[in-house]
């Protein structure tokens, strides 16, 4: 995929398993997702580690809701 460190993988773990909790999916799907359906993964929550991780996991997950929502995504 992309070379990442540790810690940029570790994050991108816990927001695609944060994720898939809110929304009720499955994990795998839940990555799917963000990879191949929107990119989101590699475009966004990636790039934005810096800022993004710092933040409390409801932000986090508000904010790639956000994200979804305004890649045409439809979230409940």
């Amino acid at each position: 995929m992309m070379n990442m460190s540790e810690k940029v993988l570790e994050f991108s773990i816990f927001c695609i398993e944060n994720l898939a909790q809110r929304m009720d999916m499955n994990p795998r799907d839940t990555y799917d997702l963000l990879t191949k359906k929107t990119d989101l993964l590699r475009e966004y929550i990636v790039p934005s580690y810096d800022a993004l991780h710092t933040q409390d996991k409801e932000y986090i997950i508000d904010d790639i809701l956000n994200a979804l929502e305004m890649k045409g995504i439809a979230v409940a």
